[in-house]
This record gives C-alpha cells, sequence and structure tokens, in this order.
C-alpha cells in the first residue's frame, strides 16, 4: 500500500519510513505540510502519516485539506502529536483525523497503530466493494423490473395496434366505414402506449409489485396528474 509520511524532522522521518517499510508499504517520504499537500493531491494514497508541527503548512491543516478533498474519508490519516492536552487532541480529531500517535514514537507503538490503519482500510474497501455490488443488484433488477412492466402494460396495445395496421396493409378493412374503423383503434393503442410512456417518465418514488411466479415488475398502474 502508498503511504504519504510528513515529517521535518529527519530522525523521525527515517525511522517512520523504516517501520512503514518494513511492513511492505511504498513509502513518499516529505519534509513539510506544503510537500505533504502537494504529494496527496498527486497520488491520493490510502494511508496518511503527518506530523503536526511542520513548517508551512502544520499537519492538522493538510488533515483538514485531506478531509476537505475526501469526504467519503478513503484516506486514512494518523497525525503524530507531541501535544498531550485534551484539547490538543481534540484539535486533531476534529480536524478529520482517524487516530493519532504521540511523540516520543517508538517503533513498537507506530507498528500498533499501523496495524489498526491496515485493519480500517481493509474494512472500508470490502464495504465499499459490497456496497458496490448491492447497487448493481438492485440496478439489475431495477431493469428486470422495469422490463416486465413494459411488456405487461404495452403488449395488449402493440398487438392491436399491429393487427389494425396489417389489415389496413393488406386492404382487408373494406369500404371507408372499416378503415376509418382500423385507423382509429390504431390512434387509440397508440395513445394507451404513450400513456404508458409517460407514467414512466413521471415516476418519482418506483415501487414494485409482485408478478408471476413470484417475479416482481415495475408498478406503472398509477395514472399520472
Amino acid at each position: 500500500m502508498k503511504v504519504l509520511l510528513a515529517d521535518d524532522d529527519e530522525f523521525m522521518r527515517l525511522l517512520a519510513e523504516e517501520v512503514l517499510r518494513q511492513a511492505g508499504h511504498e513509502v513518499v517520504a516529505v519534509g513539510d505540510g506544503e510537500q505533504a499537500w502537494a504529494a496527496y493531491e498527486r497520488d491520493r494514497p490510502p494511508l496518511v502519516l503527518l506530523d503536526w508541527q511542520m513548517p508551512g503548512l502544520d499537519g492538522v491543516e493538510v488533515c483538514r485539506r485531506i478531509r476537505e478533498a475526501d469526504p467519503e474519508r478513503q484516506t486514512f490519516v494518523l497525525v503524530v502529536t507531541a501535544r498531550d492536552a485534551s484539547d490538543a487532541l481534540a484539535t486533531v480529531l476534529d480536524a478529520g483525523a482517524d487516530d493519532y500517535l504521540s511523540k516520543p514514537v517508538a517503533p513498537e507503538g507506530l507498528q500498533a497503530r499501523l496495524a489498526i490503519a491496515e485493519r480500517r482500510i481493509a474494512q472500508l474497501a470490502a464495504q465499499r466493494e459490497a456496497e458496490a455490488k448491492l447497487a448493481q443488484a438492485r440496478w439489475l433488477a431495477g431493469i428486470g423490473e422495469t422490463t416486465l412492466a413494459l411488456q405487461h402494460e404495452i403488449n395488449n396495445p402493440l398487438a392491436a395496434l399491429l393487427g389494425n395496421a396489417n389489415l389496413l396493409e393488406a386492404g382487408l378493412c373494406e369500404g371507408e366505414e372499416e378503415r376509418t374503423e382500423c385507423v382509429a383503434a390504431i390512434v387509440e393503442q397508440a395513445k394507451r402506449i404513450g400513456a404508458v410512456v409517460k407514467r414512466l417518465q413521471a415516476l418519482r418514488d418506483p415501487q414494485s409489485v409482485e408478478y408471476l411466479r413470484g417475479g416482481r415488475m415495475l408498478d406503472l398502474s398509477k395514472p399520472t396528474d
């Protein structure tokens, strides 16, 4: 996994980078907040590790920008801080950080926080995948229900329309009166089909109803206003 690491303390940066690499991550390491924000915009990594106190943009401001750019919180943000006061930690969390780590940072403590981050990222990825599959299943089910509804509502008037059109085409409507009746039937059935299309266009809260053999179809029975 790609990780963005930002710390202006070279020793801390090298320490954290080593822990991250040993955990199998690809690390992009920078020394200040401006570089961190630029790297985030470029790479959009799933995990960002920020020191709070950095020149230029501090870690809290970078975190705020990340959250504005990532409202779905697809990026896990871990802020490292030397401030232990409750109001300082509240500031970190209010900025949108998912977790924090207090200085001095020990490799074991960072490894534990990384394990939490990795687990959270994996859980969110699985949740997004499940939601995407559910949305696709609902979309496909909606197509099926719409198809059944159109067949149910349109088949009969379409058959009557085509039947009368075939009679006219074959010259089997003898006399002016019969031809007029065939044309009137065609117009009537075309209007029925048009009314179905109009109801479909006007749907605002689609509902399905039970169909044959336990299937379901889109309810197009209600007339439009």
